[in-house]
């Protein structure tokens, strides 16, 4: 499409406003007379608060407020279970009650930012600790199943035990945290009886209702405003103790409040990636073809708040094999909130799949690429409907050829560099394509300019410029003739920005007010004032085809020989995710997938105290993500393609698609370099070095 909008690599519309400083994080908006919140945390995991002697901390400097559970305004209590977790009441300081290291225990507000810090680190709060379960092995007899969590085809057990050749091996992932670049802030101010809050959240209409349920407020009166998102990865999905805390605080002052979490408090006081332990199981034919397929995973959840990482859900989809099993359970655990993090599921869950499919090629002798060719399904072997489209195998080929996969030596420790051990790996990437209900509002100022509204949030993903795309080309305009306004709960309602459904929901939803508009203006209706609502809905095309986006990953890897250095020397994932809606935001997105899945491989893990339920590695110093030294070569390629059955754009989400499988490729590449095998994550030097050691003596 020569004379498309829609595809096209422009630059992000945002980006000079962003880089000169005009965009406005939440943290950023300054009202008058403003005064700042500093959150007081737990430091006990489970328990009781005996006593908060507040008195001193009162007269210190600039204090204006010390909130604490003794008079903390009544609020709406949390219910056990929710249709939307994400939109349900989070009340603060509701009770003496430590559910978990790091909760908030008191608010203290004062005049300046300098003020709230020192006074709440003077309050003195005593604990009265009790027993609480902070080890997921240890806690493993007392697992549950959480409802849907497991599947069940054939007879699984009878053949892995007739199956000529099997994998039988366990994996273990650590727990993560997401470390956006801009932590959770709030700025709340009350005009009479209407609340304001600027906060970082994804999902704006979520956080309108969670926070007017948890005041006890009609939704009229509340607006939420998340215009720009300094990055999220599902740690902004929920609202936190900043919104809920500023906008009390505010009310007792009767002045704006702002709270802003520490680097250090984002590690408990929000979400993060559960551990998980999982076991996979494969049997085969001597050629390659799969027989069984067995998953099971086990993973931490929160016993304030269930939540099952959907580890095995697109193992049930990737591989034909006539004898399938996966299961998940959980292990409550007293610490923090555990939820979706980049690429929920398949992020950890193809960690362990992959290295197990590398595992099973190597003991039949089969070129990986081949053996994941041997086995493609030609309908969904679960759901036993035909796919949307399917394009594993065409990312396969052209990947292996484009990465020189033939180059590859199948024996482990055969290629040296200097002092570097040289390995290939690969690993197959899919990633669920979803649409959800939303809106979005369309109004044109006059006959070539447009104005879009939407409660749609872009946390750095480019959905203010692909927003812009879809309406310049759906109504005729030019793209600096569209103004798009994102992230206020008064806009149309969308599902906000996660698990890779934003852009195509909220896209189409605008494609159709703008065909709307279209429609009367080629009628000769006046142009000014003019303005349509679309929406859209997940149809049939969702129960009658399975829908994927695919992508397989290439990495090349060098292991020092001495002292079991894993360095990446580059990386080529090639992906098809049906229209892409801007080549380069697109391909920005697979690259950053790609290089977490590094991450997720070689350096990520949250280190858990487990006699105290705290993290320990709490800040960027020793909370290990890459560097521009750990990336130096990865790239991505987007296959042309278009799904008829996703949308009426035909895309697919990508922004967890380039996660999906990275870290395997990674992984299987140690192993070709130098023949040992990591099957605990993340993948460091003193988990290579007794292997190492143990070939050369």
């Amino acid at each position: 499409m020569p004379d498309s909008i829609i595809g096209q690599p422009l630059d992000r519309i945002d980006g000079h406003a962003k880089v000169m400083g005009r965009a406005l994080y939440s943290a950023d908006h300054s009202v008058d007379d403003l005064a700042y919140g500093h959150i007081v945390t737990a430091a006990i995991a489970h328990g009781q608060i005996k006593a908060i002697n507040t008195a001193a901390v009162r007269k210190m400097p600039g204090v204006l407020l010390v909130m604490t559970h003794e008079n903390a305004p009544k609020q709406t209590p949390a219910p056990a279970k929710a249709e939307n977790r994400h939109a349900r009441p989070k009340p603060q300081l509701a009770s003496a009650q430590v559910q978990y290291f790091g909760q908030a225990v008191a608010l203290v507000v004062a005049q300046t930012p300098e003020d709230a810090r020192a006074a709440a680190d003077a309050l003195e709060v005593t604990y009265a600790r009790q027993p609480g379960a902070y080890d997921l092995e240890a806690e493993r007899p007392r697992a549950y199943d959480p409802e849907g969590g497991d599947s069940k085809v054939g007879d699984v057990e009878t053949a892995l035990s007739r199956s000529p050749v099997r994998v039988d091996a366990t994996y273990t992932t650590p727990y993560q945290s997401h470390n956006m670049m801009e932590p959770p802030a709030s700025v709340a101010r009350w005009n009479g009886d209407k609340l304001t809050v600027h906060c970082a959240v994804q999902l704006v209409e979520a956080a309108h209702k969670s926070i007017a349920d948890t005041l006890k407020m009609p939704p009229e009166k509340v607006e939420v405003i998340s215009e720009y998102i300094g990055g999220g990865f599902g740690g902004k999905l929920p609202v936190y103790a900043d919104a809920i805390l500023a906008a009390l605080a505010a009310r007792e002052l009767r002045r704006p409040v702002k709270v802003v979490l520490t680097r250090q408090q984002l590690f408990h006081l929000t979400t993060h990636r559960p551990a998980s332990i999982q076991r996979v199981r494969l049997g085969a034919e001597h050629d390659g073809t799969l027989i069984a397929l067995a998953h099971e995973s086990y993973a931490q959840s929160a016993r304030a708040d269930e939540f099952s990482e959907p580890v095995v859900s697109s193992t049930r989809s990737l591989y034909a094999a006539p004898h399938r099993l996966t299961t998940e359970r959980i292990s409550a655990l007293d610490l923090p909130v555990a939820d979706s993090m980049r690429a929920p599921g398949e992020a950890i869950g193809l960690l362990s799949l992959e290295q197990a499919m590398d595992e099973l090629a190597e003991r039949l002798r089969i070129d990986p690429v081949e053996l994941r060719l041997k086995n493609e399904p030609k309908e969904d072997p679960e759901k036993k409907v035909p796919y949307s489209t399917r394009a594993l195998v065409s990312c396969l080929q052209e990947g292996a050829k484009r990465f020189g996969w033939d180059r590859r030596q199948a024996q482990p420790g055969q290629v040296r560099d200097g002092r570097w051990l040289v390995g290939l790996g690969m690993a197959a990437a899919i990633r669920g394509n979803f649409l959800r209900p939303a809106e979005a509002l369309v109004r044109l100022d006059s006959a070539e300019r447009a104005v879009v509204e939407m409660d749609m949030t872009d946390i750095g993903t480019g959905s203010y410029t692909i927003f812009a795309q879809i309406a310049a080309e759906t109504l005729g305009f030019k793209v600096e003739n569209i103004d798009v306004r994102l992230g206020h709960s008064s806009f149309a309602n969308t599902p906000g920005s996660g698990g890779s459904f934003g852009a195509s929901s909220c896209g189409a939803a605008l494609h159709d007010a703008c065909r709307k508009l279209k429609a009367r203006l080629d009628a000769g209706e006046g142009a000014q004032g003019l303005s349509e609502i679309g929406r859209v809905e997940p149809g049939d095309d969702y129960k009658k085809y399975s829908q994927y986006a695919y992508g397989a990953h290439f990495a090349e890897v060098g292991v020092d020989v001495a002292t079991g250095e894993v360095r990446l020397r580059r990386m080529l994932g090639v992906f098809e995710a049906g229209r892409i809606l801007n080549a380069k935001t697109a391909r920005s997105q697979l690259i950053g997938g790609m290089i977490w899945g590094v991450s997720s491989a070689l350096h990520e893990e949250s280190v858990l105290d487990t006699r105290f339920g705290s993290f320990v590695n709490n800040d960027l110093a020793n909370y290990h993500v890459p560097v521009h030294a750990d990336v130096p070569d990865v790239d991505a390629v987007l296959l042309d393609a278009f799904d008829s059955h996703a949308n009426v754009l035909g895309s697919k989400g990508v922004g967890e698609l380039g996660i999906c499988g990275a870290g395997a490729a990674v992984a299987n590449a140690v192993y070709n370099a130098c023949g040992v095998r990591v099957r605990e994550y993340p993948i460091t030097l003193d988990k290579i070095l007794p292997g190492l050691t143990k070939q050369s003596g």
